[in-house]
């Protein structure tokens, strides 16, 4: 690669300025969720070291075959294809930032394209897997506050198909529970409206009335607004809540590991394989786009099979 460190080039065309500048673009003007805008400085940051470690300090001094070169390192590494499809995408909402404020005249990345890869399947619990879950959450009726907590929370990720980062962020103020619903605040700060079913209604009730107080009193302020708490008292925090969905699912003995996403999966797949449009599941998960959302219309036919032949009384 021809040299590029030029003492005249000017701080708005920097790099790390600009990684800087796009961070806070996309956390305070386009309201990102905490863990996106980390996910793109993750991603960015391993990006412009890797040019840095190529002799490449500005904006201005990367060309197409950088990009593409670094894209090619990844494949390199072993970076599944998942992997370095999201990295280019970041790459691409950054170049993209950097032409629009003027640090550079065109986007080296834009020509250079994501590694095609097979369509992925979500993975999808059965009903009776939920059941099983849901149960073993209970932990036989438990009214240890935290066994009252993780119930709670997991009946309402399944029953409102949230994200974890949306249902730690939940206040009381955001659950109707006389008209049983919620509003749920997602990515970009967009809000939607999504019902609670009775079974979530009655956990987060008996954990309100008899878990969270226990909870509550552990904190040197109380704390008013949150409906899930750590064992401080405190909010609960999306890593605390997600290890407490993988417990949940070792005490279950499932046949598959829980990963964040698998009960917000089997909320849309489930509502799907029972009737619903593919654009009221859309709102209901708040996707921008109903391209995202038809992944849940392609699940494989023995996944179909699986969960009829499970859920259906009369189909055994």
């Amino acid at each position: 690669m021809a040299e590029r460190l030029n003492p005249s080039t000017t701080l708005s065309s920097s790099l790390r300025d600009q990684l800087s500048a796009f961070i806070g673009h996309i956390a305070v003007e386009r309201g990102l969720a905490d863990a996106t805008v980390d996910a793109y400085r993750s991603d960015l940051d391993r990006y412009i070291t890797w040019m840095e470690n190529h002799g490449i300090r500005s904006m201005d001094g990367i060309r197409q075959q950088d990009v593409q070169a670094y894209a090619q390192s990844l494949a390199g590494q072993g970076q599944s294809v998942a992997s370095r499809r999201r990295h280019l995408a970041s790459i691409h909402e950054f170049h993209r930032f950097a032409l629009s404020r003027g640090a550079v005249s065109d986007d080296a990345s834009a020509k250079v394209r994501a590694p095609k890869g097979g369509s992925h399947l979500p993975d999808v619990l059965t009903i009776d897997e939920v059941s099983t879950l849901l149960d073993a959450a209970a932990m036989h009726g438990s009214q240890d506050p935290v066994v009252l907590r993780d119930k709670a929370l997991l009946e309402f990720l399944y029953a409102t198909g949230a994200r974890i980062s949306e249902a730690v962020g939940v206040d009381f103020a955001d659950i109707d529970f006389d008209d049983r619903l919620v509003r749920l605040t997602g990515k970009g700060s967009k809000q939607r409206l999504v019902p609670i079913g009775s079974y979530a209604c009655d956990a987060l009730e008996r954990y309100r009335d008899l878990g969270r107080p226990a909870l509550a009193s552990k904190a040197k302020q109380p704390e008013l607004r949150a409906v899930f708490l750590n064992r401080r008292g405190q909010r609960l925090s999306r890593q605390s809540a997600w290890d407490a969905v993988r417990i949940a699912g070792e005490r279950a003995h499932l046949a598959r590991p829980l990963h964040p996403h698998t009960l917000r999966h089997s909320f849309a797949t489930h509502l799907i394989q029972g009737g619903a449009d593919v654009r009221t599941v859309q709102e209901l998960l708040g996707h921008a786009s109903v391209t995202t959302t038809q992944i849940y219309t392609h699940i494989a036919p023995e996944t179909l099979m699986e969960t009829y032949m499970t859920a259906h009384p009369r189909a055994r």
